[in-house]
């Protein structure tokens, strides 16, 4: 029988979780690597460069690649033949392992864990506790893989109970694109079909955890009805044209997995869960003999990129007004350089509360001819002057917007995908913009941060109001003051470019 000791439990969960912070699965950047050539969507192309030069980035410095380092979920197979040394249960050794790694001082990682999540939402401080599924099966060994899953892509998670006779195509292919571009794409999309309601759920978040292999089904062929589905939903999906950052591109999907259970006859079950481009998890085996051993990937592995950065326009917020936001389009790239001030949900509904009272916002919180950064970022380390730091999905803050363009003076916001219909109404009846930054490129974004200090509501962590001094930070223009939104026209455009119909200008 297999000793498996404590120790050894909980330092390779440790050392796992850290190594997923800042290293992507080969298979994903071999991916991503094929994708950036085949893009023929500069706004995509660049949104795919930045993820993979971030990814490289990442690598070479051990810092997290997505400022969202997730919450974390474990599938442990426990072996028959196996005992563990000490009284700690697996929940509780995951959760000292999800500490060590989360509050490792070399490299911290975002607490983002909240608890009760009704209610105080009061941030547990250290990741824990983590979602833990348990199996046990035949064998003398442990199998644990583990996760580290953003918010973004979590919450476009979706699931249905179709009858047995629909199309699990159609549900997809219509589910899809109302998604948004808040999941970062292009990433994977796990399908769970059966079982119950929980159980399907499951499935998707399992099949996550395969290797990205969809170039192989291709060239080979589909096998099996199970690839015959992967295969038609990859690409009707990629037809529909979202692309990198829902921008308009060829590329919105990496992969298509799909695991499956027995069902009731009257069911069919279906769970929809996207992956997104700051993929992390690994898999690795427990047999007795110490940590587990985890492989340290190549750099050569990393694809040589070099963007092309001339073509950005290089503004000055210091003395930016409305009227000069008034002459930006959509689509047109920015290098931002001065004073931002940031704020996420916690933030938003802390402000909302002040004004609705008549109150004032804290002292050195002014938002006049100023951007408001979406970002909830990591601690700095080694006189960084702040940890990775990409946006968080603006479309949460869409309940605010209005509130605070009322009452702020502010003149745009800067976040990762796409607004609700009303939000941009609002943003244009107010004359303000929306800027995106690209969501899973946080590391190379903190590189344009050269100050950060916490203005407002520090008890918030990582969701208190900080003021940035930014040099060339890269945006894209999203939403412009006459309402254009590029997540809008960009796709719908790509999809006319795949499907072969001629684009007319205005058409």
């Amino acid at each position: 029988m297999t000793l498996i000791k404590q120790h050894d439990f909980i330092t390779s969960v440790a050392n796992a979780l850290q190594y997923i912070s800042y290293y992507h699965p080969k298979d994903f950047i071999d991916a991503m690597s094929r994708a950036y050539n085949l893009e023929q969507s500069p706004s995509a192309k660049d949104a795919i460069a930045q993820i993979l030069l971030n990814s490289r980035m990442s690598a070479e410095g051990h810092r997290p690649m997505c400022q969202d380092t997730g919450i974390v979920t474990a599938f442990v197979s426990i072996g028959m033949n196996t005992r563990f040394e000490g009284d700690m249960t697996i929940q509780e050794m995951i959760d000292a392992g999800v500490r060590k790694a989360y509050l490792n001082t070399d490299n911290p990682l975002r607490a983002s864990v909240v608890f009760p999540p009704y209610g105080s939402r009061k941030n547990t401080g250290d990741n824990a506790p983590a979602v833990v599924h348990i199996d046990m099966v035949t064998g003398d060994q442990v199998d644990i893989t583990v996760a580290a899953k953003g918010g973004g892509s979590e919450n476009k998670s979706k699931f249905i109970i179709l009858n047995p006779s629909d199309s699990i195509v159609d549900w997809v292919v219509d589910t899809i694109p109302k998604l948004g571009a808040g999941w970062c794409p292009p990433g994977m999309l796990g399908i769970g079909i059966g079982g119950t309601a929980e159980k399907a759920m499951i499935l998707a978040k399992q099949s996550l955890m395969e290797s990205i292999d969809m170039q192989e089904l291709i060239e080979r062929g589909p096998q099996n009805s199970i690839e015959e589905l992967r295969l038609e939903i990859y690409t009707k999906v990629n037809n529909l044209g979202i692309g990198a950052q829902g921008l308009g591109g060829l590329t919105t999907v990496l992969d298509v997995k799909i695991n499956q259970f027995a069902t009731h006859a009257a069911s069919l079950p279906v769970a929809l869960i996207p992956n997104c481009a700051a993929t992390r998890h690994l898999h690795f085996v427990l047999d007795g003999s110490g940590p587990a051993i985890l492989p340290v990937p190549q750099l050569d592995d990393w694809p040589e990129i070099i963007r092309d950065t001339t073509g950005g326009k290089k503004i000055n917020l210091a003395t930016l007004t409305k009227k000069d936001t008034a002459d930006w389009k959509a689509g047109d790239t920015l290098l931002l350089s001065g004073s931002i001030l940031t704020g996420r949900d916690a933030a938003h509904k802390r402000m909302a509360e002040l004004f609705e009272k008549g109150e004032s916002l804290p002292d050195g919180v002014d938002f006049t001819n100023k951007l408001i950064y979406y970002v909830g970022p990591v601690d700095p380390i080694d006189g960084e002057a702040v940890g990775p730091a990409g946006p968080t999905t603006a479309t949460r803050m869409d309940k605010f917007t209005s509130t605070m363009l009322a009452n702020t003076g502010i003149l745009g916001m800067i976040g990762k995908a796409e607004r609700g219909d009303q939000t941009i109404a609002e943003i244009k009846d107010k004359k303000a913009v929306y800027l995106i930054a690209v969501g899973g490129a946080a590391y190379l974004v903190s590189r344009a941060i050269r100050e950060s200090r916490v203005v407002a509501f520090d008890d918030l962590g990582m969701e208190a109001i900080y003021e940035f001094i930014v040099e060339d930070m890269p945006v894209t223009v999203a939403v412009d003051s006459n309402g254009n939104s590029v997540h809008k026209t960009g796709p719908a455009e790509w999809k006319h470019r795949i499907a072969g119909i001629p684009i007319t200008v205005g058409s």
